[in-house]
């Protein structure tokens, strides 16, 4: 809304540029990424992957809901990449 922006601008907030990239929107590649560094992590600490749904870890200062992660990725098993499924599985995934 105009009105919205002119606000905005009288206190210094200024547009994103054309092309720029959105602060803290990461890419799915980048999500991955940080959930199974969370289930290293874990598998690390506690030599399983036997992770409540609600169960949130502590990756590098981050909170990961590693439990939903999980859970979800089981779900929908078909849908990832040999590589994905390579790497659950070196960790222990339990697949059922």
């Amino acid at each position: 809304m105009p009105a919205q922006q002119y606000l905005l601008e009288t206190i210094g907030v200024q547009p994103a540029a054309e092309g720029e990239p959105v602060p803290g929107a990461r890419t799915q590649d980048a999500r991955w990424a940080a959930n199974m560094a969370a289930a290293q992590q874990f598998h690390t600490r506690e030599s399983h992957l036997g992770v409540p749904r609600k169960h949130i870890e502590d990756a590098n200062g981050a909170p990961v809901k590693l439990g939903a992660f999980l859970d979800n990725t089981r779900r929908r098993a078909a849908k990832l990449s040999p590589q994905r499924r390579t790497d659950l599985d070196q960790l222990g995934m339990r697949w059922s």
